[in-house]
Parts: C-alpha cells; sequence; structure tokens
C-alpha cells in the first residue's frame, strides 16, 4: 500500500536532507513505496529546497548534496538494471552556455529518483553537446538555462542538430522561460517545464508519445 505523503513528512524529510541525516531519509524512504518516493516525497521536497536557495535560505551545497543523497538513495531501491526503472528512449540534459547548474542538479536528481535513466553531460556548448547527442542516439533532450543569452541560444542548438540529422525532442526549463511565456515555441522547443515535476510529467508524455 502506499503511504500518504502528508504535509508533515515533507517537512520531516526536507529538514532530514538539508542535515544530510542519511539514516533519518532512509526511514522515510522506506515508510512509502518506490513510486511514492519519488512522487509525492522527493521531487516536492527537492524544488522546495531549491525554493529557498532562491530565496537566500539556504546554501548551493546544501541543495548539491541534498540531490546527490537522493540519487544515492534511490539507487540503492532501484538499480540501473531494475526492472522496476522505466523503459525510456535514450534521454540527456544539459546546461548551454551556463554556468548556473542548480536547475540542472535538481532536475537530474528527481529524474532519476523517478526511475528515469538519463545522461547529466553539465554545461557545454552547441559544438559540443551536438557531438554528444548524435554519438549516444539520444531521442529527448533537457536543456537548462538560467540567463537570457543562454535561452536564445537554443534555437541555435536546435538547427545545428537538424543540419546532422538529429531528429529529437527538446525540452527547455529555466528562468527566461518563466518569465516570457512564449520563449520556448520561439526558440523551437518541443516543451518547457516550469519545475522538477513539470519535467518529469513532460518527459513522461513524451515517452508515451514514442510508443
Amino acid at each position: 500500500m502506499t503511504a500518504v505523503i502528508t504535509e508533515a513528512r515533507l517537512i520531516e524529510m526536507e529538514g532530514a536532507l538539508l542535515a544530510l541525516d542519511r539514516v533519518a531519509v532512509g526511514r522515510l524512504l522506506a515508510a512509502a513505496s518506490p513510486l511514492s518516493h519519488v512522487e509525492h516525497l522527493i521531487v516536492p521536497v527537492l524544488e522546495r529546497i531549491g525554493a529557498k536557495w532562491e530565496e537566500g535560505q539556504v546554501s548551493l551545497s546544501q541543495v548539491y548534496m541534498s540531490g546527490r543523497l537522493c540519487e544515492e538513495l534511490v539507487d540503492s531501491i532501484l538499480p540501473p538494471a531494475d526492472f522496476s526503472r522505466k523503459s525510456v528512449p535514450p534521454m540527456a540534459i544539459a546546461a548551454l552556455d551556463d554556468y548556473h547548474l542548480l536547475g540542472l542538479r535538481l532536475v537530474y536528481s528527481a529524474m532519476r529518483a523517478s526511475g528515469f535513466a538519463l545522461i547529466n553531460y553539465g554545461r557545454t556548448d552547441i559544438a559540443q553537446l551536438v557531438q554528444l547527442v548524435k554519438a549516444d542516439g539520444i531521442r529527448i533532450l533537457l536543456i537548462s538555462v538560467l540567463m537570457l543569452p543562454s535561452a536564445l541560444r537554443v534555437g541555435k542548438l536546435r538547427e545545428a542538430l537538424e543540419a546532422q540529422g538529429c531528429h529529437l525532442k527538446l525540452v527547455v526549463g529555466g528562468a527566461p522561460f518563466r518569465f516570457d511565456e512564449n520563449l520556448w515555441r520561439e526558440v523551437g522547443a518541443d516543451a518547457f517545464g516550469n519545475t522538477a515535476s513539470d519535467a518529469i510529467a513532460v518527459v513522461t508524455r513524451l515517452c508515451e508519445e514514442a510508443t
């Protein structure tokens, strides 16, 4: 039976992650089924921690380590080859010409915690990213940006990918796309995710459409 994730449970998980209390985090995860871990516990808590970083309430290192701890513990529950992991097309996430990797870290952690296997390319430029995508046969690519110039380069990335015969689904996220609700369409993306939860929902839909 799936455990009910209460507000008190979310607060408890948030505190355990910020304290890097592996025992407490493990206990909270064990109280629910694997599906509810990711959809109703880990993802919203990581988003809360990310929001607190934006408000200056927690440090970047706490955000980073919280994500890493979630990934490690979920991997112990759902190893990479475990049958419970989702069967999906090859996918990856990257930050395009942007040094701010917080958004990427939150989405990557949430995606992996949700059972998705994806490659983290980290910070890349267009030329490098096209090479990586082509070599790995990526079919769904998530792009995280914080600055507007980086967001505008997504259009050039789409052109470069098409020129190399890389026909994939491009999902974007980050502050510029939240400020301008039409920007993701203008740069040639296929979808936009406002939060880590949105990214999971978008990728789930794209995977279903591909089957």
